[in-house]
Parts: C-alpha cells; structure tokens; sequence
C-alpha cells in the first residue's frame, strides 16, 4: 500500500512509507509534524482505519488529477470555437479512453488522506456528496458503514 497524506497546514501531499515503527510524518513544505499508526493491516495492503485520523469512512476515485483535467478541458472549450465542437468530442473520446487505463485511488472522508494498491478496494464505496457534507461539516462518523437510506 501507498500512502500520501495531505498536511493539515500547508495541504501539500506528505509521502509515507507504511511500517509499524511510523508514529510521525513531518511535511517538507512547512515542517508541520504529525501523528500516525499503522497496523498490520495497512502493511498487508488492507485498509480498515485511517492511521492519520483512525476514522473507517472512505471513498474511491479514478487517480487522475483534477487540475489537468480541467485545463483540458478548458483548452478543449477554447478551441471548439474553432472545430465547431470537434475538440470537445475528442476530449471527450481521450477521457473515455484514460478511464479504462487510470486505476482507483482511496480517500478518507476526514484528513483527505490518498491510498494506493489497496486489496480491498472492491469493498469501498463510490464518493457520496451526503456522507461528505456529514463528515466534513458536521463530523458526523459513519465507522466505515455506507449512507442508506
């Protein structure tokens, strides 16, 4: 498992090599110091907790980043003044195509924590607007349970 986490300061990505002797990761931006514990789980590639916040609330999304997608698409809805909308098409079929080759990236509802080469991935839930706004704004915890209805 990779693990990426976003620092609480400076929000910049803070990589980490998972091993049970980890209990801190310092930020290479700001110097901000954090706690952290990992389990076995996490070094067999299973996610249960968060070893930043220990909440269970995940979500997956295609690994693709979001700032270069919209530039894309920017790019793309500038140039359909010229192509008539062509450009958008083929954005369109290029983004089609990445999605059948980007894999999956897991993230934690609370510290936006990333997680890569997770083995149960098939078990975590698509993004929920609801379940975020809960967390988020409300910190509201779901101990790893999906939002029903």
């Amino acid at each position: 498992m990779e693990v990426q986490f976003t620092c609480e300061e400076c929000q910049s990505g803070v990589e980490v090599v998972p091993t049970l002797e980890a209990t801190k990761t310092k930020c290479s931006v700001c110097e901000h110091v954090a706690q952290v514990k990992f389990s076995k789980d996490h070094l067999n590639g299973d996610l249960i907790d968060c070893p930043s916040c220990s909440r269970k609330d995940f979500y997956k999304q295609k690994d693709f980043n979001r700032k270069v997608g919209v530039g894309l698409f920017i790019i793309a809805a500038i140039l359909s003044i010229w192509t008539y909308g062509v450009s958008l098409i083929v954005l369109w079929l290029f983004d089609l195509f990445l999605f059948s080759k980007i894999g999956n990236v897991v993230i934690c509802y609370k510290c936006n924590t990333n997680f890569r080469r997770v083995k149960n991935l098939a078990e975590i839930p698509d993004f929920n607007h609801e379940m975020h706004d809960r967390i988020v704004y409300s910190d509201h915890n779901f101990e790893g349970k999906p939002l029903e209805h």
